[in-house]
């Protein structure tokens, strides 16, 4: 049974959604403030946290911090009555895989946390290869681990799915939407805002070694290059 942490203040809205939930097979978990949220995520596994961004005592973009640093790879879904770009666009930074508006309709959120759970559960390969040589760096796909000079970084499923695309295809242009129907599920505007926040990262993860670089061309994909 998949286990749900869901973070609402809202009394009305926390009951009527946790009933729903619960009443469609998953283990729903409601706390009531941020401190409550990461309290219970530390005491068990969760398939997914649905999280409140105007919470009591610890918001949810602070929660969802504290979350990815115990667990990096858990999914995420933001629950808010803002409407703003900026914010959304937040959101995918702190890594989440939805950000839903309120009001929103229960069955379309069931929807997208099946979507998202099917996405996480779901160990494609694109190789049979489990591991790949990235320039100086061993590109671990099923430990999800980049390793150069004997120091062993632990990815993010993201990170790792992305890398994994970019290094099966070096030198070789991906286009966008290729990626971001791999890796992300759909070519939405905000899922590729969050592809470019993680192209950043993985460009951090890959700067120990000169040779190695990711090429963007604007508006039409990448390329992981190994220079000579």
């Amino acid at each position: 049974m998949n286990k749900i942490l869901f973070v609402e203040d809202d009394q009305n809205l926390g009951m009527l959604l946790k009933e729903n939930m619960d009443n469609k097979g998953f283990d729903t978990v409601w706390c009531k403030d941020g401190e409550e949220g990461l309290s219970n995520f530390k005491k068990g596994e969760y398939s997914i946290c649905i999280l409140d961004v105007m919470l009591p005592v610890k918001d949810g973009f602070e929660l969802s911090k504290h979350i990815k640093r115990i667990d990096p790879d858990v999914p995420l879904i933001f629950l808010t009555s803002r409407s703003m770009q900026n914010d959304r666009i937040k959101g995918f930074e702190y890594g989440c895989d939805d950000y839903v508006t309120k009001p929103f309709n229960t069955q379309e959120l069931y929807m997208r946390i099946n979507a998202i759970l099917r996405r996480s559960q779901q160990k494609e390969s694109l190789i049979d290869q489990s591991v790949l040589q990235i320039g100086n760096y061993a590109f671990d796909h099923n430990q999800m681990t980049l390793t150069i000079n004997g120091t062993v970084q632990k990815l993010s499923s993201k990170e790792c799915e992305l890398i994994h695309i970019l290094a099966s295809n070096i030198n070789v242009l991906v286009k966008r939407n290729v990626i971001l129907e791999k890796v992300w599920g759909n070519d939405d505007y905000f899922s590729a805002k969050s592809m470019d926040v993680y192209i950043s990262k993985v460009r951090k993860l890959l700067r120990g070694d000169s040779s190695v670089e990711i090429l963007n061309a604007y508006g039409i994909g990448f390329k992981l290059i190994i220079k000579q």
